[in-house]
């Protein structure tokens, strides 16, 4: 049978789906999936080695576009289909096969295996998915908070080269540890000050770690802000593909960043340490269920260095 998997962003609740990417291949041992998604995920998803095909163009810009990758979607003749973007766009897409329409899993008027329970969307991430995939029969049942977290430790292995290997080719030396100050540009009250992020910079370098900032091109400008007070630090911001980051956090002694796509990566590969979190952020519905802590004031500038090494302490006790 061949499969369609949908599943397009924002990162953190693209690595999230890991595992019911994960769920759905033990499944379909058998089966050919391919995921639509789009372009910025492609290479975690094709390295993860869960998908037989990886498709990009997941958000068609325009009619033809949208009309194109319809015709397709028809024409491959899934016989199943996971939405677990559930989006106001995704739950269309169901129509696109009119008027043969393949086993549906999601939401969308008309699925086969409709997810219905009214508190979806109060849910977290991995919860809602679990039970979506409950509903589609081929998980089990998961109570709240019982549904597996993602394990990406699988990047070390992939990365393309050997994790040493690719740490002495970025500069780095373990114990190092890794800081993730970037967020939403549309949600500014995510981001942690960036100079509480160089304070803290400056307490861990002065405990024995190596700093390195981690995230986009957009956070370049954080960099140097952060190197005056740790003098020494790496600047990876905007050099390192998703596959090499998770790489990277299998080997992280500490992990610090905002509710960002980033930090969840890092989360997922294993990295300790702790997410950032304002009013903004609801744990309930995407708190880390991994080695990583999370911390949620209602203000992130009133937030100090201090109290964010004290949390990473306990999470570490804990963990």
């Amino acid at each position: 049978m061949r499969v369609l998997v949908i599943k397009l962003g924002a990162l953190g609740d693209f690595v999230q789906a890991f595992a019911a990417f994960r769920q759905i291949r033990q499944a379909h041992a058998g089966d050919r999936i391919t995921l639509l998604t789009t372009k910025p995920y492609a290479e975690l998803a094709q390295a993860s080695g869960l998908f037989d095909r990886v498709e990009t163009d997941g958000r068609p810009k325009g009619i033809g576009a949208a009309l194109r990758l319809f015709g397709r979607l028809r024409a491959a003749g899934y016989g199943r289909v996971y939405d677990l973007q559930t989006s106001s766009r995704s739950r269309w897409f169901l129509y696109a096969f009119l008027p043969r329409l393949p086993q549906w899993s999601g939401i969308s008027r008309g699925a086969s295996h409709r997810q219905t329970r009214p508190d979806r969307d109060a849910m977290h991430n991995l919860d809602r998915m679990a039970d979506q995939l409950h509903v589609a029969g081929i998980g089990p049942a998961c109570g709240p908070g019982e549904a597996p977290s993602p394990d990406l430790s699988w990047a070390a292995q992939v990365a393309g080269a050997e994790p040493e290997t690719l740490m002495t080719s970025l500069g780095l030396q373990p114990p190092f540890a890794l800081l993730a100050p970037g967020a939403s540009a549309v949600k500014p009250e995510k981001c942690w000050p960036v100079q509480a992020y160089a304070e803290l910079a400056a307490r861990l370098q002065e405990a024995g770690l190596q700093i390195a900032v981690v995230g986009g091109a957009a956070e370049a400008a954080l960099f140097p802000l952060i190197a005056t007070r740790a003098p020494g630090a790496v600047d990876l911001t905007g050099k390192t593909g998703l596959v090499e980051l998770a790489s990277l956090g299998t080997r992280a002694r500490l992990a610090i960043g905002n509710d960002s796509g980033p930090t969840h990566l890092l989360a997922c590969a294993g990295a300790p340490g702790l997410m950032l979190m304002s009013r903004a952020t609801d744990p309930a519905h995407c708190a880390p269920r991994t080695r990583m802590g999370w911390l949620r004031v209602e203000d992130l500038r009133t937030l100090t260095a201090e109290a964010v090494l004290e949390a990473c302490l306990r999470s570490l006790v804990a963990g």
